[in-house]
């Protein structure tokens, strides 16, 4: 087994050069650093140099390596010598690999029934290079399985498929506030800290409603900010108060103190990024759920002032398309 001196990660599908821009990797010429195969990408460090700024990813290998292996028997041994959990990364020898999967403990990567509490056992992400070669990281940056997790679907109720990017959203803020992840979240309590009864919440953007029906039967107390009207059912709700408004354009004053602002609102980053901005200089919210959007090419510059804000993460969720969503806990 050898360690390698860098970090890999899986880009997210069909925006690998996203992630290849942020790494500053020429694809046509990536240099004798760089390993690129599909959608992993791996690149060496300086010794003690932490990894760069990226979130175009589904997950970030932490500490890869490569272990050479006769058998199926003798790879699986290797990945259950380390840690219980692994996720697998199809990417040769398919056959081979779903005979070493066989032999790993299960790991459920069937969609799950929201809310669901996402487990702190470490999560590793491990694949074949070729039939004698495993390319492998037991730490990463995702508690989901390959970074990539899906929900039980609710096909009746919820106004838009939004409601599965909250959803995916939410359980990354009860992870991170019941663990610690770097420098990148910065109050591990042990127990859910996200919107429940009784908490007042901002969903900006809200037309026609799939985050404010999540935010709903969670019991949070919600205004919601839109040109448009919500869904007809849920602009009879007691617990939601709409304003016919650009949520941008009202301040936070106007608004009052909220234990949430959520905004999932079509605008280019850098009008969101002030727009943020104007909350945390007011003090009258310190935890945030927002969608960046990109208008076009990935707004590299914006994402990195989003994750340079004290207690935030930038994550591509598994529902996200050309977007990234910042989460913010105060």
């Amino acid at each position: 087994m050898r360690y390698l001196p860098g970090h890999a990660w899986l880009a997210v599908p069909d925006h690998r050069q996203n992630l290849l821009d942020e790494l500053n990797i020429d694809p046509e010429n990536p240099g004798e650093s760089v390993i690129l195969r599909d959608d992993l990408v791996y690149q060496d460090l300086p010794a003690g140099e932490s990894p760069p700024f990226a979130f175009w990813h589904r997950v970030r290998l932490e500490r890869p390596f490569i272990a050479e292996f006769d058998s199926i028997s003798e790879a699986a041994a290797i990945l259950r010598g380390i840690q219980r959990n692994w996720a697998h990364y199809p990417l040769s020898s398919f056959r081979r690999a779903e005979l070493i999967k066989d032999k790993l403990p299960y790991v459920n990567e069937k969609p799950r029934e929201f809310p669901y509490q996402v487990p702190l056992a470490p999560m590793g992400v491990w694949t074949l290079l070729d039939a004698h070669t495993l390319f492998a990281s037991a730490e990463t940056s995702s508690p989901f399985p390959a970074g990539e997790i899906r929900f039980v679907e609710d096909h009746e109720n919820p106004p838009s498929r939004a409601y599965l990017k909250l959803y995916e959203a939410l359980c990354w803020v009860d992870y991170l506030g019941r663990s610690r992840v770097g420098n990148e979240t910065t109050i591990p309590t042990g127990r859910y800290i996200g919107p429940s009864p009784g908490t007042k919440v901002i969903d900006a953007g809200a037309c026609p409603g799939g985050w404010t029906w999540v935010l709903d039967r969670l019991g949070a107390e919600i205004t919601a900010i839109d040109r448009a009207p919500l869904a007809p059912a849920l602009m009879t709700k007691p617990s939601i108060r709409f304003i016919k408004h650009d949520a941008f354009t009202l301040s936070p004053a106007e608004l009052g103190p909220q234990d949430w602002v959520c905004s999932d609102v079509i605008c280019y980053p850098p009008r969101l990024l002030s727009w943020v901005r104007s909350w945390l200089d007011s003090g009258l919210c310190s935890n945030f759920i927002c969608t960046i959007k990109m208008q076009g090419p990935a707004d590299h510059e914006t994402t990195r002032a989003f994750a340079e804000i004290p207690g935030s993460r930038v994550i591509h969720l598994t529902a996200n398309k050309n977007e990234l969503t910042w989460i913010r806990l105060g």
